[in-house]
């Protein structure tokens, strides 16, 4: 290379870091003389800008959240509000039942198809009712419990494991989703050291 060629090159770059330093003193010199504080204003308004927009997104987040959770709840209340419901009409079938099952402790003398077609309406009925969460309760055998179990009679024993121990059931207990509907009329068993 020639001198003249090294020389343009040198000058060249001096122009380049002369232009940058230029432009960054007529940076400084904008900031202090034209603009005045506006930069600082300018910071000022960004950063508070920055933090309302973070209490807009912390409070949308939230609404979202109550929101889910609304729909959640909305949803449980309302199958309460069927299971309630079912609960009423059910509560009103129950008496029906009751009858068929007297009906069924006196069938001396009843012709068998008859007796075969009402057992296949009532095995009906209770079906549906299982169908929809309806339970029966039918406790001969087990542990008195008076939660599930109204005692309408003490029968006294000779044995004492049959202590509190339901051994005749009077009226058959109903209960819908875990809820009892109605308490089985029971006899339990007494027993007296």
């Amino acid at each position: 290379m020639s001198k003249k060629q090294d020389k343009k090159e040198e000058k060249n770059e001096e122009d380049i870091v002369n232009d940058d330093i230029t432009i960054e003193v007529d940076e400084e010199n904008m900031k202090e003389s034209s603009f005045g504080g506006d930069i600082k204003k300018i910071r000022e308004k960004l950063k508070s800008c920055t933090e309302e927009k973070q209490e807009y997104l912390a409070g949308w987040q939230r609404a979202k959240a109550d929101l889910i959770n609304a729909k959640k709840d909305f949803e449980e209340r309302r199958k309460d509000f069927v299971n309630f419901a079912k609960g009423d009409l059910i509560i009103q079938i129950i008496p029906v039942l009751d009858s068929f099952d007297m009906a069924f402790k006196n069938i001396e003398g009843v012709p068998e198809q008859w007796l075969k077609g009402v057992e296949y309406i009532y095995n009906q009925m209770i079906s549906v009712l299982k169908d929809n969460g309806v339970e029966q309760i039918d406790p001969k055998g087990e542990k008195f419990d008076m939660r599930k179990h109204t005692s309408v009679e003490m029968i006294k024993v000779d044995e004492e494991e049959k202590d509190s121990i339901i051994l005749e059931v009077i009226q058959k207990g109903y209960e819908l989703n875990g809820k009892i509907l109605k308490e089985a009329k029971v006899k339990v068993g007494e027993f007296e050291k």
